[in-house]
């Protein structure tokens, strides 16, 4: 985008805090704003008019819906405009994510076919495989599904049992097995299904709906996103072309995993859009209900709800501009040093933000819907105000590509490896963090404007990388077995990537002048005081699970020392921000 450049995938735990390197939404063109509009148009003239009737599945209505978005563009924003897409940069592609994410299960439904539904092909196809699929995925003429996760096999996905046996002509596959929870799966024309050839070697195909020897199961009755296609999968001598072979046999965890890392940045652009509505909703109903003759929203506790709901969106929103961003400035310099899967090593690049975006966003909007939920009273327990329906349909994203467990525990593990590796340098300034703890601390002042805001945040680095490197010397291999000590450092770096962004944003948001920039700091310093009790905690945690003796005395006044934060009035920060709300009945940045 221009105003951001790369830097290593995690390296903004070692980086020191720069505003003038960081895109926000501000930095949105006129061109992301029409399309911004396109979509919210579109959500409000054919899909939240008709949430009861995409509930209930009627007659074809989401194929229909997707047939629609694909007329606009809106399916293949992202695709090469070689075959049918409009050729869109990443930042683009997440926000289509983001607005359309409001669609409760249309979200579903068009994420899983632009997402995973489609790019396995497009980045890993074969010229003749894209040129046959992509055109039409991108128009929607076929719509997508992918296929992996079974029964016995859903975090720990190489444990499938699915099997594809190779022709004693080599001219096809025969695939036997059961695949389970398959989004898009009643509609769906063309599948990435996962199987092993020869029974250990992971491998992807492509299998279209109706090749002889796949059946499915009933629709799946589910707590929430009832208007999504969910059925079973079953293969019984169903036999593929020998060229549908997605890849290279074995190399199907390659496709697997880094499909991945974009769905999950996808999933947490969803959620943001699903979380801006709900928001809204809540913020409009506490207007108008009243209680004790005044409306609710007059009252402080539902302020302080309303409030957290934006810094929680307004955190995760920044995060994941941030990271778009990042991979949209790192997918040019691959373009340019002639990589054909620019975006996939791009979003590999940045795996550990991805994993932290899915956690963030997810449990952001969650939040949202549950307070919203509880603004809106008994109201919120019926089904005549949508708040429930939100509620429901957002419970799946914590579980959806691959669980907010398994995804913490994949950041630190993905730390750890890369250290490991040499790709980023955790041990020397661990190491120099150890010997701060040795040293007398600096009392001095500076002055300058949000010098200890940026203190703070290079504390909160401090405590992280004393925790780990610690963690890591203590237990060595035997960290990887010690989840519990994995999540903690995991949420601590969670934290400290959200105070940092949300900072960074409203430091540059003040120095360029921004109208709301004064609200955007209120945001900021409330976020930095509540995350410094959260890292204290889960780094006092982290120390006492693995230190003993004078070891743990020194780290948990480390500890203590590096999550100090300046005493702030919370209390009436969140009152200007809700009052904003107030008085937009929206979420406005």
């Amino acid at each position: 985008m221009g105003t951001q450049t790369s830097i290593a995938g995690g390296s903004f735990l070692i980086q020191p805090s720069n505003p003038s390197n960081i895109f926000t939404n501000e930095d949105f063109t006129d061109e992301h704003r029409m399309i911004v509009q396109m979509c919210d148009e579109f959500l409000e003239k054919e899909v939240i008019p008709h949430l009861v009737d995409i509930d209930l599945q009627k007659d074809d209505i989401m194929p229909t819906l997707l047939d629609k978005a694909g007329a606009l563009g809106l399916l293949g924003a992202a695709f090469p405009e070689q075959y049918g897409g409009l050729g869109k940069d990443f930042v683009t592609a997440t926000l289509v994510n983001e607005v359309l994410g409001g669609g409760h299960s249309f979200a579903v439904a068009m994420a899983a076919h632009n997402g995973i539904g489609s790019l396995p092909i497009l980045y890993f196809g074969t010229d003749a495989q894209k040129d046959k699929y992509i055109p039409k995925l991108a128009t929607g003429e076929m719509k997508g599904a992918y296929a992996l996760t079974e029964p016995g096999s859903g975090s720990d996905a190489l444990a499938a049992k699915t099997t594809a046996t190779l022709s004693a002509d080599g001219s096809s596959f025969a695939i036997n097995g059961q695949k389970i929870w398959i989004t898009n799966g009643g509609f769906a024309d063309v599948f990435t299904v996962f199987a092993k050839v020869g029974g250990d070697k992971f491998s992807a195909f492509i299998v279209e709906r109706n090749t002889p020897g796949l059946s499915f199961g009933a629709e799946e009755h589910k707590m929430g996103i009832k208007g999504s296609s969910t059925r079973q999968l079953f293969f019984e001598d169903c036999v593929v072309p020998a060229g549908n072979l997605l890849g290279e046999i074995g190399k199907g965890h390659i496709i697997a995993f880094n499909i991945l890392n974009i769905g999950r940045l996808k999933l947490c652009a969803a959620a943001m859009g699903g979380a801006k509505r709900a928001l809204a909703t809540s913020v409009k109903y506490a207007k108008t209900r009243e209680q004790f003759k005044t409306p609710i929203a007059n009252f402080g506790a539902i302020q302080h709800k309303l409030a957290e709901m934006a810094i929680r969106v307004f955190a995760a929103d920044t995060c994941l501009y941030r990271t778009a961003s990042w991979i949209d400035n790192k997918e040019s310099e691959l373009h340019a040093a002639g990589k054909t899967d620019a975006l996939l090593g791009a979003a590999e690049e940045y795996a550990i933000e991805c994993a932290m975006l899915k956690v963030l966003g997810s449990e952001a909007l969650d939040y949202v819907v549950d307070e919203g939920v509880q603004i809106h009273g008994g109201n919120g327990f019926s089904d005549e105000y949508n708040i429930s329906r939100a509620y429901r349909d957002s419970r799946i994203n914590r579980i959806f590509e691959g669980t907010n467990e398994i995804n913490r525990l994949l950041i630190m593990d993905m730390y750890l490896k890369r250290a490991m590796k040499g790709r980023i340098n955790l041990m020397a300034p661990a190491m120099a963090v150890q010997q701060e703890l040795m040293s007398i601390p600096d009392f001095g002042t500076d002055d300058t404007p949000f010098a200890a805001e940026l203190k703070v945040i290079a504390n909160f680095k401090k405590a992280i990388l004393m925790c780990a490197g610690a963690a890591a010397q203590q237990l060595m291999m035997q960290l990887e077995q010690e989840q519990e000590i994995l999540m903690n450092l995991a949420d601590m770096a969670i934290d400290t990537f959200q105070a940092e962004s949300v900072l960074l944003r409203a430091m540059k948001m003040t120095e360029n002048k921004h109208p709301d920039a004064t609200i955007a700091m209120d945001i900021a310093r409330t976020f930095i005081y509540d995350a410094a009790d959260r890292i204290n905690h889960d780094g006092k945690a982290a120390v006492n699970a693995f230190a003993e003796g004078d070891t743990q005395r020194m780290m948990l006044l480390g500890i203590k020392r590096f999550t100090k934060a300046d005493n702030f009035n919370t209390k009436e920060a969140r009152r200007r921000i809700a009052i904003k709300l107030i008085q937009e009945e929206k979420y406005f940045f």
